[in-house]
């Protein structure tokens, strides 16, 4: 190598007896001259990797000597010339080149050539058939490029092809037999094309071959037993193809040699061998995505394991135990046992996982118990995966240990106590993820000390005081920082300014006050800003004129004051602005975002107004002037009569204290609400007119609302406070409210405790509208006739059951105090404009308090029969999984065929699992189909099988849910787990 500049000159053309020209691994540029035709003694050109371009001069092809020519890593553009192979070549390197068209006939049928790398260009058509004839030919790399078309048959059973690699072309058609034939054959690499069909067994006689990798077509049908006898093969891939069937049980003995197996990504099933423990050689195994069942063995007793991926499967357990005896592979890297079905403590001994280990994926399992202090002796750690577990206690302080981590994953467990202060020691750490935890304390200081952070989310737990100011001054916050819904106060600190790079900034449902920082208008990469739900006070600073690229900006639900800026209507990438539910007044801008009702929201100010009819607003007049005199004068007086009015109810409340009990408790509930009047929900309804109404309960009427200055309806659940029950049933959606929050529970916007124009008492809760209703009226369409023309589809109920999953597995699991709903039934089910389901109605919910049953399935400390007929047996469990037989059969628990003794579960229970498409909803599955694909279970790979199955799983899963004693129904946690397994499977059937 030398560092040679310039352009080839034309004057080498004066070297008529120039045989060798090696110019390799310079920085010459400019074009092959034409002139190096003229050189005739030339018998070798090596180039490469220059920064040459243009086109391949059509003279080289007529050198009458050429044996190499070797172009690779230039810029070259244009055709093969035609005239290339006419000359006795041997060698044809051009890879990593700009070289458009096809392959020339001369050079295809060359037969001199022994080696040719067309690798990475843009080649395209049909691959010459004169290529797998050529019977010199030993080396061809065609890879990354564009062919298409079948791969040709080989005539010549005497070919010299030894390495053959076609790999990221799109080539189609079926895998040809005569492949084969190659006895010669040492590499075949097929992958990434659309292939189709089955493996011809006919690979399984090439005598020699070493590596198979057939990844990423459409393949389908069982793999040939004799592949699985090729000793000689070291690598194996199949990965992501349509592939199904068993892992042999003698592989070890059949593949004594195989360092790389790949098989994710298919429909392989069953347990895996035992056997695999002795693959000696073995360096990778990728079996992820398929659905194997039952032990891992101990493979990481491996003695040359690189890497081991077994992530999505149906996996129940590892074999931990030769971590205490046997050292394993001193190479181990990564292991992926994500996604499955695991469970279990983990075992001190994993801290005697080799030293080499980088990478540890465990998330998304049912694995208890605490973290294992142990676990920071893999001091070479970068990534630590065990979100999506129900692991508890707290997080070992021993964690600091691992200071190469780059990634570390906690989120959805049961994490309790306090962050360690050793996080700090994360010098190197990237991503931090505590999401959905039971975290409590303050954020700690030492996080500061992580300035590689890119993205942090401390989301969803339950800690307070206030935001750390060295925590906003990491510079490399870029992706995400979410430290929402906990109880942060205080002020928003001055040094948010310091997030110069961060895309997403969500601070929303705390306990924040004071004033948006002018400091915010400095993260000019901002895209999204999240501020909802705080305590936020002052105008809105006009410094946020500098987030040019915000595409969402949420304010809502504080208490801003001042006029809307102007600058918002400037704002071309904004997708959505909401400031509903502040004390914003004046004149609202009329430009940019704001011409679209669809993207702003601004109900809930009273004292806006508009130069011209737009968002249901008044029109703006005269007397606004006047009225903010007014209204300045009566901030001043309301608050007197206010503090008047809270003194004398305090009296009242000593006097009368016991008498009051619940009325106290109740307005300890909704103090954190804003109360809208009587009137105002009266004019929001029509005097609560029957045009309105939506629906009814046994302690309130739902009607549907517009408030004043609102375009986006609400619903008004009234109650119905003459009714025994119905004043604690309102104070228990009070509290439970107040006390939840997730995305698929129901969200209260606000309420009213007041009397109605005839003195009575009157209660009400301001809720999200659902416009799709409840679930009770999807799926019996013949008493609501509105749903008849709009089917339920199957995706729908397996998203639905999934949404109804994650808001029990939150109240059971990751709620403080843990609450059963107690009346679970689809009319209490509610459904938004995009169909994400919605519990609501809690009413008769019970927290558990400090001293929850043994089982949430167990719940005798609930005095009384809860619920509905036909959902009442005692937990949530068990209603759950009526539901989920409810949406498969489309039959009401309480039909009139369900009479001595037959119920819904035994019903289901009778015709699985030969009969399940007779209790189907007519219309689901097409029942011929279903029934056809019920017989032929060999097909194992139709469309309809492979949704019988998931159907299967679904009623399985209601079955267990809906067993008869407590004691045999899963844990809300494992159902959440279970049916998020299958929404997965059904979305890649469906996708």
């Amino acid at each position: 190598m030398n560092s040679i500049t310039g352009v080839i000159p034309t004057t080498i053309s004066s070297c008529s007896r120039l045989k060798v020209i090696h110019l390799w691994n310079n920085s010459i540029e400019g074009a092959i001259p034409p002139a190096l035709a003229q050189c005739s003694s030339l018998r070798e050109i090596v180039l490469s990797n220059n920064n040459l371009n243009g086109s391949i001069p059509h003279g080289i092809g007529l050198l009458p000597n050429l044996t190499y020519l070797f172009l690779p890593s230039n810029n070259l553009k244009g055709p093969i010339p035609e005239s290339l192979g006419g000359s006795p070549l041997l060698n044809v390197v051009l890879s990593n080149n700009s070289l458009t068209g096809g392959i020339p006939p001369l050079l295809a049928n060359c037969s001199s050539l022994n080696y040719l790398d067309l690798m990475r260009n843009s080649f395209d058509g049909e691959i010459p058939l004169g290529l797998f004839s050529n019977p010199s030919l030993a080396i061809l790399d065609l890879s990354y490029n564009q062919f298409s078309g079948p791969i040709p048959s080989s005539s010549l059973i005497a070919s010299q092809l030894q390495y053959v690699s076609l790999t990221g072309n799109n080539l189609s058609g079926k895998i040809p037999d005569t492949l084969g034939n190659i006895s010669n054959l040492y590499s075949l690499t097929l992958a990434q094309n659309r292939l189709q069909g089955s493996i011809p067994e006919s690979l399984a006689k090439i005598p020699i071959l070493q590596a198979l990798d057939l990844s990423y077509n459409n393949l389908s049908g069982a793999v040939p037993p004799a592949l699985y006898r090729v000793t000689s093969l070291t690598y194996l891939g199949l990965g992501n193809n349509q592939l199904s069937g068993r892992i042999p049980i003698d592989i070890a003995y059949t593949l004594p040699n195989i360092e790389t197996l790949v098989m994710e990504g298919n429909h392989f099933d069953g347990p895996l061998p035992p056997s695999l423990v002795n693959l000696s050689s073995l360096q990778n195994l990728e079996l992820r995505d398929n659905a194997f069942t039952g032990l891992i063995p101990s493979l990481l007793s491996l003695p040359n394991l690189i890497q081991l991926d077994l992530g999505a499967n149906q996996f129940e357990a590892v074999d931990w135990s030769t971590l205490s005896s046997v050292p394993g592979s001193a190479q181990l890297q990564a292991i992926y046992l994500d996604n499955n079905k695991l469970h279990g403590t983990l075992p001190s001994s994993i801290g005697n996982l080799p030293r080499s280990l980088q990478t540890l994926y465990l998330s998304v399992n049912r694995f208890t118990g605490t973290i294992p202090s142990e676990i920071a002796k893999l001091t070479n750690l970068t990534v630590l995966q065990l979100d999506g577990n129900s692991l508890s206690g707290e997080i070992p302080d021993t964690i600091g240990n691992l200071e190469n981590l780059f990634l570390l994953g906690l989120s959805r467990n049961k994490l309790s106590g306090t962050i360690p202060q050793s996080v700090g020691n994360f010098k190197n750490l990237g991503e931090l993820n505590l999401e959905e935890n039971n975290l409590t304390g303050s954020i700690p200081s030492s996080l500061a000390d992580c300035q590689n952070l890119v993205l942090l989310n401390l989301s969803c737990n339950d800690f307070h005081g206030s935001i750390p100011p060295g925590l906003l001054s990491i510079s490399t916050l870029s992706k995400s920082l979410d430290l929402s819904y906990n109880k942060l106060n205080g002020s928003i600190p001055s040094e948010i300014g310091g997030l110069i790079n961060l895309d997403s900034l969500n601070i929303s449902n705390n306990q924040l006050s004071g004033e948006i920082p002018h400091a915010v208008g400095e993260c000019l990469h901002l895209e999204s800003l999240r501020l909802e739900v705080n305590f936020l006070r002052g105008s809105i600073p006009e410094s946020l004129m500098s987030l040019r690229g915000i595409t969402e900006m949420d304010l809502s639900r504080n208490n801003l004051s001042g006029e809307i800026p102007d600058f918002f209507e400037s704002f071309d990438s904004l997708q959505l602005l909401d400031l509903s539910f502040n004390s914003l007044e004046g004149i609202v801008p009329t430009g940019g975002a704001f011409s679209n009702s669809s993207k702003v929201f601004i109900q809930g100010n009273e004292d806006l107004c508009a130069r011209s009819p737009m968002l249901q607003l008044p029109l703006c007049t005269s007397n606004t002037t006047k009225r903010k005199e007014t209204l300045q004068i009566i901030s001043i007086v309301v608050p007197l009569a206010v503090a008047v009015v809270v003194l004398i109810s305090a009296i009242a409340t000593i006097l009368f204290k016991k008498r009051n009990e619940l009325r106290e408790h109740i307005e300890q509930s909704i103090k954190e609400f804003k109360k809208f009047s009587y009137n105002e929900l009266a004019a929001a309804t029509n005097n609560f007119s029957s045009a309105n109404h939506v629906g009814s309960g046994s302690f309130g009427v739902v009607y549907k609302g517009i408030l004043k200055f609102q375009v986006q309806p609400v619903a008004i659940k009234v109650f119905k406070l003459e009714h025994i029950g119905a004043p604690k049933s309102f104070f228990t959606e009070c509290e439970v409210l107040r006390n939840t929050r997730h995305r698929n529970l129901m969200r209260v916007i606000s309420l009213c405790s007041s009397f109605d124009q005839l003195g009575s008492e009157f209660k009400a809760l301001v809720l999200d509208y659902m416009a799709n209703g409840n679930l009770e009226s999807w799926l019996h369409s013949e008493v609501h006739e509105e749903r008849q023309k709009r089917p339920l589809s199957l995706v729908s109920r397996v998203s639905i059951a999934t949404d109804i999953a994650a808001a029990l597995d939150y109240l059971h699991n990751r709620c403080t105090p843990p609450l059963v709903h107690c009346d679970l039934k689809p009319s209490n089910i509610l459904l938004d404009d995009a169909m994400v389901a919605h519990v609501s109605d809690y009413g008769l919910a019970k927290f558990l308090g400090n001293h929850p049953p043994a089982s949430l399935n167990d719940l005798t400390s609930i005095h009384g029969p809860r619920g509905s007929v036909g959902y009442i047996a005692p937990g949530d469990v068990y209603s759950y999984g009526i539901i989920l037989l409810e949406m498969l059969t489309g039959k009401h628990p309480t039909d009139d065929i369900f009479n001595n003794g037959l119920n819904l579960h035994r019903l289901v229970v009778s015709a699985l699992p030969r009969d399940t498409g007779d209790i189907l909803e007519t219309g689901l599955v097409p029942h011929d189909e279903f029934e056809e694909a019920t017989r032929n279970t060999q097909s194992e790979n139709h469309p309809v099988v492979r949704m019988q199955n998931c159907i299967m799983q679904l009623a399985k899963l209601g079955l267990k849910c809906s067993m008869d004693s407590p004691k045999d129904r899963p844990m809300m946690q494992d159902v959440y787990a279970e049916i998020i397994m299958i929404k997965e499977t059904f979305s890649a059937l469906c996708g």
